[in-house]
């Protein structure tokens, strides 16, 4: 799990990098909740989703965002952290010239329990992709139908495919329930991996899961 550092817009990037084992495996960008609220690439949801893609042979990334731990720069309302995510991916595909697809992760921010009663998740149409949105139906800091309404949006994409799963009993943070999370997690990759979406496909591509 070597500690790397690359340069984002607002400066250093802090990460940690799992290469695969082979040249043209998939990437994995893992991203930690929201920075204000104690999110870090070390949150204990982060670090399972980090290694659920490392145990299937991803090269898998994560970092901190801008103003987290060694990162430099300063919180950004979601724009500066989303470039910071596409220098995370700049740097992976720059290591991984060879492979074909990428999928993104992450918690709070996006695809576990995403915020959608906060933001309109608008940035995601420039890359529209099929994915797992997965939240708890006792989570009290994103109501159940805002999740909701963001999976019929991001269905109405043309040949996207959300997979939704509600983890019962859970609330936002999956207090008692990150074994239960983890085990939809690893279910949706293995479905996807067995159905050949792991195998290189033409860049430009993007896969979300988490």
């Amino acid at each position: 799990m070597p500690e790397i550092i690359f340069t984002g817009s607002a400066g250093r990037i802090e990460g940690r990098f799992h290469p695969a084992k082979t040249k043209n495996a998939p990437i994995a960008i893992v991203l930690h909740p929201h920075p204000q609220f104690g999110g870090t690439m070390n949150h204990q949801i982060v670090y399972q989703l980090y290694y659920a893609f490392a145990h299937r042979n991803f090269a898998v990334l994560r970092f901190n965002f801008r103003g987290v731990g060694r990162s430099q720069g300063a919180f950004d309302h979601g724009m500066g952290e989303l470039s910071d995510a596409a220098s995370a991916l700049d740097w992976a595909q720059a290591i991984n010239p060879e492979t074909r697809s990428c999928w993104i992760a992450g918690f709070s921010f996006i695809s576990i329990a995403p915020p959608a009663n906060l933001y309109d998740f608008s940035f995601l149409a420039p890359c529209p992709s099929s994915g797992l949105i997965i939240h708890g139906d006792k989570d009290a800091v994103v109501p159940h139908k805002d999740v909701t309404g963001l999976v019929e949006k991001l269905k109405t994409q043309k040949g996207i495919v959300i997979d939704q799963k509600v983890v019962s009993g859970a609330n936002h943070f999956f207090d008692g329930k990150v074994d239960v999370l983890m085990n939809e997690v690893g279910t949706y990759l293995d479905k996807r991996i067995a159905a050949g979406e792991t195998r290189p496909e033409p860049r430009g591509r993007r896969s979300g899961a988490g």
